[in-house]
């Protein structure tokens, strides 16, 4: 293997190595920086074949294709796969960096104080990964190394990322195996991966199910699995290391057998399990009589007996008088009560939000949704509830949210579909974001209402929080989901393209560019001379603008000043360019292009000024 890279070695002229995150078998794994992204930090993963000639040209051809693989997962707790390249025999990886702890690490430090982590938070851990996991099945991607340690609980959020997917460890193996061309692979850990991955180097949806389920139980029993299963009678023995109900145990379970068939067969049908099993969160205490005091060395000495007051019939007729009296006074305290509480005393509210799920007219379903594992660092609750929502049935979630409590609405949409949002209390705001964790559109943050055609297939997110001031306020939500959009011709489904999917702006609330207000048109001469567009931008505002440009000109953008960078779309609303700093390219399809301008710090208000032209010259888009 050849040594690592320095600290401070600039690769293809734009990544710049900081340290080393991780070594194995494969290689390594480098923190970097993307000169070409503003700086922005990044996991370079390093494939060393071990092989020459056309072994190697092989193993080339192998690492592209997986790597087109790895590009289309495209999911917000999964790192976005970047770029591929090669470099002095060696094969890079780009993927995004995730700022966090792994699981492995949270288990380490809470078993340093004796604990581990509880059934509400593996179930909470479970909710959160299970449609992770559905959404690359359905692309046929299998992780194969789903452990502690190839799960991070990301700082920004408090979500759990799914990293190192097998596949690279996988191609890694073919690299150093005598076959370039072998299929069978002993990708996954010991104790982690199912017998069948072990054994043939195949692996299904069930297989990593079964992993995550592992990774369940040492997270719940802080033992490794080699301590938990029985090798002569081929079962597992976690329950008797903690406490968790029955129902949660038997979903445990049944992803934890042998066979593959015995398991549930996809992510969804564990989510639906786990739905109705009720959560342990009150530990068993026994209760009974205090014994005796054992008094030791204690003489047997017998007690005079005395008359006892049962043998005085008076004494008995005014205890009798006496219990009959207080039992009187008792029960009509206690009548007198309760009539004053059903007419003054209001109901009591819950400690934590449940919402009732309106799926028809006729049907009621409640179903509480369940804390984050960890409060954010302002000291604010996330609760999370999945929504199943059907074509053109209005589902209603209401209940109560605290001041300091965020809740959110995860459900599964189709490119075209049209969203329709509303809430029916002026105390609560929602903001609806895509699967990039990005507001869908500039109007569907913080807003009463949202109403806007999804740009494409994925798992979208309603987020209710209260208006900034209110302690606590009442919300009724209203979402329906119309198949009745036709999606614009182009936008396929990342799943859909055997090439690298184009992502897909998430600015409009329609397939095509919105009608732009005056203020955000801009109207450069046709002599290309420059005209400059000052303005600000931030990551909850962002600023667009709009210009007409006719076939065959040509457009050019600049950021002049400010610490910008700007992004364009066709007029059909698909990305041309991304996150540049100056731009200058032929139009071949007229109409109104749409720039769009992001602060390259995050959290800030950011003023700025950037030059459009347009011209008659002919020039190649790059």
């Amino acid at each position: 293997m050849q040594p690592p890279i320095p600290v401070d070695t600039v690769l293809q002229n734009r990544y710049r190595v900081l340290k080393i995150l991780g070594q194995g078998g494969f290689g390594r794994t480098y923190l970097a920086e993307d000169q070409g992204r503003f700086n922005e930090l990044c996991a370079l993963k390093e494939l060393i074949p071990t092989q020459t000639g056309g072994a190697l040209e092989k193993s080339q051809e192998l690492f592209a294709r997986e790597a087109t693989i790895l590009y289309q997962i495209q999911h917000p707790q999964v790192p976005q796969f970047r770029a591929t390249f090669e470099q002095d025999k060696r094969l890079f990886l780009v993927q995004d960096y995730v700022a966090g702890k792994t699981y492995r690490t949270l288990l380490d430090e809470r078993m340093a104080v004796g604990k581990t982590f509880s059934e509400l938070e593996v179930s909470q851990f479970l909710r959160s990964l299970l449609p992770v996991l559905a959404q690359i099945h359905s692309r046929g991607i299998i992780h194969r190394d789903i452990s502690p340690e190839n799960i991070i609980l990301r700082s920004s959020d408090q979500l759990p990322v799914l990293i190192d997917f097998g596949v690279v460890k996988e191609l890694a193996t073919r690299f150093q195996s005598s076959s370039p061309e072998s299929v069978a692979t002993t990708v996954g850990k010991l104790g982690y991966a199912p017998t069948e991955q072990i054994q043939t180097g195949r692996a299904y949806p069930s297989s990593d199910l079964y992993s995550l389920a592992v990774t369940s139980v040492v997270l719940l029993t802080g033992k490794e699995p080699q301590q938990l299963f029985d090798d002569n009678q081929l079962t597992w023995d976690w329950q008797r290391l903690t406490n968790v109900s029955p129902k949660f145990a038997q979903v445990i379970n049944r992803m934890l057998s042998m066979k593959p068939g015995d398991r549930y067969q996809n992510a969804n049908d564990v989510l639906e399990a786990l739905s109705s099993a009720p959560l342990s969160n009150v530990n068993t205490i026994a209760i009974g009589r205090r014994p005796d005091p054992v008094i030791p060395n204690r003489p047997n000495i017998p007690q005079p007996r005395g008359s006892s007051i049962i043998d005085n019939p008076w004494a008995i007729g005014a205890i009798g008088t006496f219990v009959v009296l207080v039992a009187g006074i008792g029960s009509w305290m206690l009548v007198s009560t309760l009539r004053s509480q059903q007419t003054t005393a209001p109901a009591p509210k819950q400690a934590f939000p449940s919402p009732i799920v309106l799926g028809t007219p006729t049907a009621t379903v409640t179903v509480p949704p369940i804390p984050t594992t960890t409060p954010t660092s302002s000291g604010r609750v996330n609760y999370s509830q999945n929504l199943e929502l059907t074509s053109g049935v209005t589902t209603l979630a209401q209940d109560n949210l605290k001041g300091n409590a965020t809740i959110s609405f995860p459900f599964n949409g189709t490119q075209g579909q049209k969203l329709t949002v509303s809430l029916a209390d002026e105390g609560v705001l929602l903001s609806v974001v895509g699967p990039n964790q990005r507001a869908i559109d500039k109007t569907a943050t913080r807003v009463p209402s949202y109403e806007g055609i999804l740009p494409f297939t994925g798992q979208y997110a309603i987020i209710l929080r209260t208006v900034k001031g209110v302690s606590e306020s009442n919300y009724k939500l209203s979402v329906r989901l119309d198949n009745s959009v036709t999606p614009t011709p182009g936008l396929e489904t990342p799943g859909n393209s055997p090439l690298p999917p184009t992502p897909i702006p998430s600015l409009s609330p329609t397939p095509s560019p919105p009608t732009p207000a005056p203020n955000e048109e801009v109207k450069p001469p046709l002599n290309g001379t420059p005209i400059p567009v000052p303005g600000q931008t931030s990551s909850e505002q962002i600023k667009h603008y709009f210009v007409n440009v006719e076939s065959g000109k040509q457009l050019a953008i600049a950021v002049k000043r400010g610490a910008v960078k700007f992004s364009i779309y066709d007029p059909s609303g698909k990305k041309v360019e991304s996150e540049l700093l100056s731009w200058r390219g032929k139009v071949s399809s007229p109409g109104s292009y749409q720039i769009e301008v992001l602060p390259t710090q995050p959290g800030r208000i950011t003023p700025f000024t950037i030059n459009v032209s347009v011209s008659n010259k002919s020039a190649e888009t790059y």
